[in-house]
């Protein structure tokens, strides 16, 4: 069952200006260190932090809340497999908004999809929630 949806569009010369003009203030208010390694690391910066801003405002949508309520950019955070694919994780009172939206019985799972294309970055969330017994079979 679909718990909730959340898309975002964000402007990646938006992204850059704003990383040019506030730098580490920024970046640390926003962004795990591993979101920083990771988007550190690419030759498209500004890209790869517009991809992670744009995946957090999406979950904030799907969670239902947007940005507010207590919950923080940081308690929502992009990781990558090693085949790419891009991983949600939640903390704090994301993790607890999660956990109240997830009926008895089942599992919370996030689904994020990430693309860009200049200038645009755009994600996708889908937080689905799958019968424990269901996942056990899987």
């Amino acid at each position: 069952m679909i718990l909730g949806i959340g898309t975002d569009l964000a402007n990646i010369d938006r992204i850059a200006g704003t990383l040019e003009r506030f730098g580490d203030r920024f970046r640390n208010r926003v962004f795990t260190e591993v979101e920083q390694r990771k988007a550190e690391r690419r030759a498209d910066t500004a890209g790869t932090y517009a991809k992670r801003w744009a995946a957090k405002e999406a979950c904030s949508k799907a969670l239902g809340t947007g940005l507010r309520m207590g919950i923080s950019w940081k308690d929502m955070a992009v990781s990558n497999l090693g085949t790419g694919q891009p991983v949600m994780h939640v903390t704090g009172w994301a993790a607890d908004r999660l956990a109240a939206m997830t009926p008895e019985g089942h599992e919370a799972i996030i689904h994020v999809t990430l693309t860009d294309d200049y200038p645009w970055a755009q994600a996708f969330v889908v937080i689905e929630a799958r019968r424990l017994d269901d996942a056990a079979k899987a």
